[in-house]
């Protein structure tokens, strides 16, 4: 039976007072140091002060890491393979567990202006308390007062507009903001005023930056500018290791089979207008696995605490009387808000047909999918039928369920299928078994990367309804690679993808991925819309979302931007899937969210965004 939960809405703790260890990265620093290296011998040959110093502190992270006080420290899995790359937000390649600078930013080191929280789909204050949009769509945000940089000095408006600027003039990922603002500017030492781009106005694309770009150090940053030449090819890949960060941690020490990072005990949050006190655990530890498996068996034997990986019938755990948990008691246990998808190419002969796209949708078996693929980690369609909405209460409220209900599929509907490509006149003329269209045999192909298990599990079954209805539809599997490039690029009949998942910009965003038109034409990489689908109409209703802010109005457009994927049908989702696979082992430590505890913190592992709420509520288990 699974493990009662526990109520952690405020956690009265007393913490523990401990001395701050190393704030080094546990890495050694041979730099000359002496006063004049050039007039000493010794001063070449000998370690100076300073550099025995930083040696001694490494080695002594490294030995305080190899055994980390197991109370004192939480262990993630799930979400570093492979040793980090760097501690760079300007990088385009960090591979750094804490250092994730997507939508929904990891705010353990580096951290954001606000936090999106995906249970209620607002946006939290960090480093900004609250910002106001004028009718123009003119954002002006405050800076919390409190907040100052690891080296004590105070966060300011100079350090926001350094941040915006730098990353368009190194043409960083998240350059392409830029492509919605105008200006940012400081109008005074707390105040930043972002003013949007008036040919290109999009005030949803200026606020999903809020909660997604990290705030850097002005002196520190442009001093790392300036050491390589300000060069930005160089300053993308430098290390950064002598980093200033405003968050609650900062790096320790890292190798290829373990990052960990330290409390920060002067960190700013712990002021009454923050969090009023610090998180509870003094180390972050995530170690690197060769595989899941061998993750989940750490996990299962108590070495994990938080674990992001996908595991398989989760619930046999606590079955056999496991301390884990997950944040829902009962399926799909885990908060889904993606919607992995197969993608029709519509300019590829046969699947330019909507009937045939249409009958696919609705001869595929979601129930198989739900429960073999998934292992139950998903609603039911029949709970939350088809649309571009993903199943949370947020979404849903934005459409009218009544108009679509016609327009709808249940699955497993083979009869019905074969009935609707018989209507359109797609039929099995030479008595093979398969449908021909314009006087050939509808065959494709339909693909996910080698090793995906429930993605090739679940395309497994898309191809078996295909061939119930008479497609000559077959499974092909690549490496990441060659999925990515064919995705990109157009080079696929039907590709399994997962446009945006929950976002503050959501689910705009996903539907402008979805169903914008793109200029990429055949062979040519597109950003979004990768199925290459065309519809003016769509496109005039995704322009116009952006501008309303009345609720009424939105539901109006969205319902009918829903109509027109319903009827066209461009890509169906397979699944509804978690954001992140959040589940626990309370061993060692208890008082993880839950769905139900009262805290409204979501299941985002205790690391992205308004989900690092969960740290400050953690206590030891009973022993």
């Amino acid at each position: 039976m699974k493990r009662s939960k526990h109520l952690t809405a405020i956690l009265l703790v007393m913490i523990l007072t401990v001395t701050s260890l190393f704030a080094g990265c546990g890495k050694k620093n041979t730099t000359d140091t002496s006063a004049d290296a050039t007039t000493s011998e010794a001063t070449t040959t000998e370690p100076t002060q300073a550099a025995t110093q930083t040696e001694t502190a490494s080695q002594d992270a490294a030995g305080v890491a190899a055994s980390l006080p197991r109370e004192e420290t939480l262990y993630f899995a799930g979400q570093q393979w492979g040793a980090i790359n760097d501690y760079n937000p300007f990088s385009s390649n960090s591979n750094n567990w804490w250092i994730e600078q997507n939508d929904d930013a990891r705010v353990m080191v580096y951290e954001t202006l606000f936090m999106y929280n995906q249970n209620d789909g607002k946006l939290y204050g960090l480093l900004a308390t609250d910002y106001e949009q004028s009718d123009d769509g003119v954002f002006t945000i405050h800076l919390n007062k409190d907040a100052h940089w690891s080296d004590g000095t105070t966060v300011t408006a100079e350090d926001v507009v350094y941040t915006f600027d730098a990353h368009k003039r190194l043409e960083t990922n998240q350059s392409s903001m830029w492509t919605y603002i105008d200006s940012v500017e400081a109008s005074d030492a707390s105040t930043v005023v972002i003013t949007p781009n008036k040919e290109n106005y999009n005030p949803l694309k200026i606020l999903e930056v809020l909660p997604k770009l990290y705030i850097v150090n002005k002196a520190q940053m442009s001093q790392l500018e300036a050491d390589n030449g300000n060069d930005k090819d160089k300053i993308k890949t430098a290390k950064n290791e002598n980093l200033i960060a405003s968050g609650p941690y900062k790096p320790y020490y890292d190798d290829e089979t373990k990052v960990v990072v330290i409390r920060d005990d002067n960190y700013w949050g712990q002021a009454d207008s923050m969090w009023g006190k610090l998180p509870v655990p003094k180390y972050l530890a995530h170690n690197i696995y060769i595989d899941n498996n061998a993750g989940a068996v750490a996990f299962e034997q108590g070495e994990v605490d938080m674990s992001q990986q996908f595991m398989s019938e989760v619930w046999k755990m606590w079955e056999d009387d496991k301390p884990v948990s997950t944040y829902l008691d009962e399926s799909p246990y885990y908060e889904c808000v993606s919607l992995p998808s197969a993608i029709f190419n519509v300019t590829k002969s046969g699947l330019d047909q909507v009937a045939v796209r249409k009958a696919l949708a609705m001869a595929t078996d979601y129930e198989q999918i739900a429960t073999t693929a998934m292992s139950g980690y998903t609603p039911l369609m029949s709970d939350s039928p088809p649309a571009l909405m993903n199943p949370t209460d947020t979404e849903r409220a934005l459409i009218d369920e009544a108009q679509l209900k016609d327009l709808q599929w249940q699955g497993k509907q083979v009869d019905e299928a074969k009935a609707l490509l018989d209507e359109a006149g797609i039929k099995d003329t030479d008595g093979d078994g398969y449908r021909e269209y314009k006087g050939k045999k509808i065959e494709f192909t339909v693909q996910c990367p080698s090793g995906w298990t429930d993605w090739n599990s679940a395309l497994e079954m898309v191809a078996a309804a295909g061939q119930a209805i008479g497609l000559d539809v077959t499974t092909l599997w690549t490496t990441a690679a060659e999925w990515t490039t064919n995705y990109l690029t157009g080079n696929f009949d039907v590709i399994m993808y997962t446009y945006a998942g929950a976002s503050i910009s959501n689910p705009w965003t996903r539907c402008f991925q979805t169903m914008h038109s793109t200029p990429a034409k055949d062979g040519e990489n597109a950003s979004w819309n990768y199925g290459r689908y065309n519809n003016p109409e769509a496109d005039k209703i995704i322009d116009e979302i952006p501008t309303v802010t009345e609720e009424a109005k939105l539901k109006e457009l969205y319902t009918k931007l829903n109509k027109i994927y319903l009827t066209d049908l461009p890509c169906f989702a397979l699944m509804y899937r978690p954001g992140l696979f959040h589940t626990v082992n309370e061993s060692v430590w208890t008082g993880f969210p839950q769905a139900d505890d009262g805290s409204n913190v979501p299941p985002t592992v205790l690391t992205d965004g308004y989900g690092i709420a969960g740290l400050y509520n953690l206590t030891l288990a009973a022993k």
